[in-house]
């Protein structure tokens, strides 16, 4: 996915000169292409992220258009006043672009691993927060940040885990893609980021019959759709790598218990950090997030959901 976008960032730069690309320090090599196509349209803000988003605020009130890029421990949760004060609050056209978040950079540790960043961001007013599956995905994600002219939060997570779409979608603000068709299981998986590959295989494998839906949007997200799962479902199983808390299980709960309860099984980060470095696989595994182990909570799930018919 970074490959992708790059390629993206490219495109629109060379199509409107207002676009500026701000790093803090961040992705030399993924913007090479960047720097020798546009080379006045790049900016490396330093190691100095709250003063990058204050700089962005100023060029955005100036006519152009920031994309400001970091790691995603630093973007946005380094940040996070300044979005809300500098960006958010006067509705400004900033796109945030947060990489490697999750467990991405695992062997760097807990200041390096990003598992809040979508409850910080969906809690601040005008500000959309999107998070692809894919490359096509993204392009689509880009598309939308460049046409709202309004805050957007991009969350890229692991970017070698398969295409899930053969080609670009077509992006409605808010909805989720349907990327496998059910026929009479239990379950049903929403997913977002990276886990849609794990949503993918399990339907692929131990849950024949499951439904899958990607969900690029976690803000704003289409209520009436997520209310039509829901009704047409025993159990929704949320799959996200991100904390359980204020994620995109907590949306789909939260609109499930307003409109139409039913049984809603988050899978994500537990309440803790990780106890040790290790591979990306690693930390899935210790925070029960590899495919194994989200099978087995499923399972469990499921046998309580019998005993409690």
């Amino acid at each position: 996915m970074r490959a992708a976008l790059s390629a993206a960032l490219v495109k629109l730069a060379k199509a409107d000169s207002n676009i500026l690309l701000l790093t803090g320090d961040h992705g030399y090599a993924l913007f090479d292409d960047f720097r020798s196509e546009c080379p006045n349209q790049y900016i490396n803000a330093g190691i100095a992220e709250q003063n990058m988003v204050g700089m962005a605020a100023g060029l955005a009130r100036s006519g152009y258009r920031p994309v400001v890029y970091g790691l995603s421990a630093f973007i946005p949760l380094r940040v996070v006043e300044q979005i809300k004060l500098d960006v958010a609050h006067d509705m400004l056209p900033v796109t945030f672009i947060g990489d490697g978040a999750g467990f991405v950079y695992s062997q760097l540790g807990t200041s390096h691993q990003a598992t809040e960043d979508i409850a910080c961001t969906r809690a601040i007013p005008n500000i959309s927060v999107l998070s692809p599956s894919d490359r096509f995905e993204l392009h689509a994600c880009i598309e939308f940040c460049y046409r709202a002219k309004t805050p957007c939060y991009l969350r890229i997570g692991k970017a070698d885990r398969g295409d899930i779409h053969t080609e670009v979608p077509n992006l409605v603000p808010g909805n989720l893609f349907k990327v496998r068709q059910g026929h009479g299981s239990d379950v049903t998986f929403i997913a977002t980021g990276a886990m849609v590959t794990t949503a993918v295989r399990l339907a692929d494998s131990k849950f024949t019959g499951a439904t899958v839906w990607s969900a690029p949007f976690i803000k704003p997200l289409n209520c009436s759709q997520v209310i039509q799962i829901c009704k047409s479902n025993k159990i929704i199983v949320v799959i996200e790598e991100h904390s359980i808390f204020g994620g995109l299980g907590s949306a789909v709960a939260e609109i499930s218990s307003e409109h139409f309860p039913t049984r809603v099984l988050r899978i994500g980060v537990r309440d803790r950090f990780s106890h040790s470095c290790g591979s990306y696989d690693y930390l899935l595994k210790e925070h029960g997030l590899n495919q194994e182990a989200v099978e087995l909570q499923i399972n469990q799930f499921m046998g309580l959901h019998r005993l409690c018919v």
